[in-house]
């Protein structure tokens, strides 16, 4: 029996609700216990007797219409005021749509300690309404637990807690301490709550307590874990697309796993919205279910609090859970558990997402966040070369060249660009950013200057690389990984309502550029499907040609000292801000971009003052000078590479007073019998002539083997010392920018330095015979190529080298000891990074590669592979067999007839 006031008391917010009798629900799997609804104003029960006995049910009407009259002229005016849509199902209802339940200590509502953790909410906005501030969109009620506090809940709070447009609490236990790592953490206690899983009463209290304080100040009303990441602004996107005056209830629909499908009371047209990927609800659903939490919980049919809350609402507001199938992939859940998210990130699903659960790891948090600012920038780099373009097309049409855009005056004299080019607050060249995309923009001017084109299939054909074909690098992988998504995305941008997809398969073939001005160009050859779903259904392959290309924006400079990073303050004087410059070089100022790449590392305090004092810089600086490099340079014979090398060692080193010291591990040489005498007398003069130099002598015996000989010398450091250790090659050519490059890039605790070095061709065979006269520094194509895959040259401090194991002294003969090594530098730890970065003053001058027959079969192929990568370019390559056609075929008919039969 169902009992409604036919009119409320005008002075009054009191709301008059149905009155109920016992109700017993027969499910068509189980019977379900009796749901109770208890009274929530005091009116008359009536029971089925009196029901059906017509005097008896008048009577009981007009008792419940008088007490509804009494308790309401007794409360006035004096409760919560609240606005909302109006009365729904024909109940008398005042402008919230339902009643608000009184505050009772059962629940756990805030007590007079817990009054600042809720005003660190910033939920006490005088003045404004739902219709007048961003910040009252959505109030996010998170789940969480005492011993997370520190931790996922931190991780929260500092990353899209702070950006929701509207405001956060984190709900946990009565007994619930703040940690004191977040001290201004919104924390809420509810009384009478552990900690215990399931939360359902959690959940259920946390949104009585919303709707209770805030139900009035907020549209929408997010219920959220602690191991859930949200994209703020793409959900207030899709929040204000939708009338929070009307019950919403969004969410992942979910109607159990396989094992519990039929055991969890719903109907078969019923289903929850699963907990973790997080749920919405509106103002209206919260207000037609907050007053009924009582009844749920003490009505619970499983132990899922999700399945419970859906439940209540579909009892309450008379809604289930959004059965669209893409919420998906709008609210993700990856069902990796703890390894979701912690790899690559570069997904269709990531990127599609609002939410992501679950983020068990809460490094990851920030991690995932890092990573979600990325996408947020690019949007920007994006929209600011949108802009520019159109500047540039209106600047054409007004009749003015876009390179005068900065010089532009708008109407009530405000120029276009408020800060003038060079500041650090301009705006962009126009000139460049506003070009039309297009594979034209570049125009060499020279054959030299042309860009040649890779060609992309399973694997990548290059001309200019030594190895031609090779399989497609990681870098290039990724970045069409992100032109493909992005394609795809504007081809998908209308499918919905045009009622058809269109899904990627694979690229057939491509060709791929980079133009150091302007950015990288693709062509690509795509095999999509095309399904359309309404009308004639259909499944098609279809291939399609597209043309692209990734514009550069812009150089984006990170400062660091000693691998911490330096916070930028800006700075302006007047229309001119000073460049960065050399922090190494004290002659002069430095201002072009040129000489900062060649510096190699960057003078942070004088380029924006005001970031550091000059005496803060001047001690920063001092102490990356101050870091002593010991050389550990293993030796065999050799001669005549050890006196260059001591050569270049004595220039840069010690004829400038670089604090280095020099530790050779001396081996004899079976070939050389008179290399380790005169190689001793070498170091003893230097000696000689530089007292106050620390040069050192190891004698090792047997064969040379070089991870042998480096830990041999490693070994003569304290690794509790800060022993910066760099381990050297004899055959290398460096300059002092290369130890200033060491002394940066090299970090104890942190980072370990593996520089990609310059390699020599074979000097005969690229100079054509005019080999006499070589400037080591010169880089080109022909003279050399980037040892990418070269790991022997390395510096790093000792403590780190014996936290991985060190070299492998097991490995004996040519190579395999460096790739040893790196590797355990990659896999030693999470917050230890291996740092890779071309130095091309640091140069592997050319030597013939000797491979001993013996060696291994995995040593003996990496040495002849650098012994062929050594010979020359591949255009020299190919122009010499070009000009000796007759040889290389004379050649080939020999080999072939010397080949034995099948």
């Amino acid at each position: 029996m169902v009992v409604y006031c036919k009119d409320c008391h005008k002075n009054s917010k009191l709301l008059c609700h149905p009155v109920t009798k016992m109700l017993t629900v027969t499910s068509s799997r189980r019977r379900l216990p009796p749901l109770r609804y208890p009274l929530l104003v005091p009116v008359a029960m009536l029971s089925a007797a009196r029901r059906r006995r017509g005097i008896q049910t008048t009577l009981g009407l007009l008792v419940g219409f008088a007490t509804c009259i009494i308790v309401t002229s007794r409360l006035g005016t004096g409760l919560l005021n609240r606005v909302g849509s109006g009365s729904t199902n024909g109940t008398c209802l005042g402008p919230s749509g339902s009643w608000p339940l009184p505050a009772h200590p059962e629940y756990g509502f805030r007590s007079r300690a817990e009054e600042d953790a809720v005003k660190s909410t910033g939920t006490t906005l005088p003045g404004e309404s739902v219709h007048n501030s961003r910040k009252t969109l959505l109030f996010v009620g998170v789940m969480t637990a005492q011993k997370y506090l520190a931790t996922r809940a931190r991780a929260v709070y500092e990353t899209w807690g702070r950006e929701i447009p509207g405001r956060i609490a984190f709900f946990t236990s009565g007994t619930s301490v703040l940690p004191s790592n977040i001290p201004d953490l919104p924390l809420v206690r509810l009384r009478g709550v552990d900690d215990s899983y399931p939360p359902q009463k959690k959940s259920f209290l946390m949104l009585h307590y919303m709707w209770e304080r805030y139900g009035d100040r907020f549209e929408w009303f997010l219920r959220a874990d602690d191991d859930l990441y949200v994209r703020p602004d793409r959900l207030e996107r899709l929040l204000r697309s939708v009338d929070s005056r009307k019950p919403q209830f969004i969410g992942q629909a979910g109607r159990g796993n396989q094992e519990e499908f039929g055991l969890l009371s719903l109907e078969y047209d019923e289903n929850f919205c699963m907990g973790g990927p997080g749920v919405l609800l509106s103002r209206e659903t919260l207000a037609r279910v907050a007053p009924h939490v009582k009844t749920c919980l003490r009505n619970l049919y499983t132990t899922h609090e999700d399945v419970e809350l859906g439940r209540c609402v579909q009892k309450f507001a008379g809604i289930p859970c959004t059965w669209s199938y893409e919420m998906q992939t709008i609210l993700y859940h990856n069902s990796s558990g703890r390894d979701a998210f912690t790899g690559n990130l570069k997904q269709k699903e990531v990127h599609h997402a609002i939410t992501l659960h679950p983020v068990k790891q809460h490094q990851h948090m920030y991690r995932v966040h890092n990573y979600m600012k990325s996408l947020k920038i690019q949007e920007l780099q994006q929209q600011t070369l949108a802009l520019h373009r159109d500047i540039a097309n209106m600047m054409k049409l007004l009749g003015h060249k876009p390179e005068a855009a900065h010089k532009m005056i708008l109407g009530n004299s405000e120029p276009l660009f408020p800060a003038k080019k060079g500041s650090h607050m301009y705006l962009g060249d126009t000139a460049m950013l506003g070009m039309d995309p297009g594979l034209n923009k570049f125009t060499p001017l020279s054959e030299a200057e042309v860009l040649t084109w890779d060609f992309i299939s399973r694997s990548l054909y290059s001309a200019s690389s030594s190895n031609p074909r090779r399989r497609i690098e990681s870098p290039l992988r990724e970045g069409l990984d992100d032109v493909v998504r992005e394609v795809m995305d504007m081809i998908n941008m209308y499918s919905k309502q045009r009622g058809r997809v269109i899904e990627y398969r694979e690229i057939l073939y491509g060709y791929h550029r980079v133009s150091p001005q302007y950015g990288a160009d693709y062509i690509l050859d795509l095999l999509l499907v095309y399904k359309k779903y309404r009308g004639h259904k259909m499944t098609i392959p279809v291939r399609r040609h597209v043309y692209l290309q990734q514009q550069f924006t812009g150089l984006e400079i990170r400062e660091t000292i000693d691998g911490e990073e330096v916070a930028v303050k800006s700075h302006e004087e007047g229309d001119d801000t000073t460049v960065l410059e050399d922090a190494m070089e004290s002659h002069h100022m430095q201002s072009s971009l040129k000489e900062v790449f060649e510096s190699g590392l960057l003078k942070i305090g004088e380029a924006f003052p005001g970031m550091l004092s000059p005496l803060e810089t001047r001690k920063s600086l001092n102490k990356i000078r101050d870091k002593i490099i010991h050389f550990i340079l293993p030796l065999a014979g050799r001669l005549d590479a050890f006196q260059r090398f001591m050569s270049i060692y004595e220039d840069v080193c010690l004829h400038d007073d670089q604090k280095t010291t020099l530790t050779v591990v001396l081996y004899p040489s079976l070939t050389e019998q008179l290399s380790f005498n005169n190689s001793t007398n070498i170091l003893q003069k230097l000696q000689m002539k530089y007292p106050l130099a620390k040069i050192n002598v190891v004698l090792a015996s047997g064969s040379f083997a070089r991870a042998e000989a480096l830990e041999l010398g490693a070994s003569k450091y304290d690794d509790k010392m800060d022993n910066l250790l760099f381990f050297v090659d004899v055959d290398m050519v460096f300059t002092s920018r290369t130890l200033n490059r060491i002394r940066i890039n090299t970090i104890k605790g942190k980072q370990a330095y593996f520089p990609i070095v310059f390699s020599e061709f074979d000097p005969n065979f690229s100079y054509e015979g005019n080999s006499t006269v070589r400037n080591h520094f010169v880089v080109d194509r022909d003279r050399g190529y980037w040892r990418q895959f070269g790991y022997g040259i390395v510096s790093v401090y000792k403590s780190d080298l014996k936290a991985t194991g060190g070299f492998d002294t097991g490995i004996h003969g040519w190579g395999k000891e460096d790739v040893d090594l790196f590797e355990k530098f990659v896999s030693i730890a999470a917050n230890f990074s291996v740092f890779r970065a071309v130095d091309p003053e640091l140069v592997h001058v050319f030597h013939i590669v000797d491979c001993d027959p013996k060696l291994d079969d995995v040593q003996l192929s990496m040495c002849r592979g650098s012994r062929a990568d050594t010979y020359g370019s591949v255009p020299r390559l190919a122009l010499y067999i070009y000009s000796h056609k007759d040889q290389i075929f004379k050649f080939a008919k020999y080999r072939k007839h010397q080949e034995p039969p099948s």
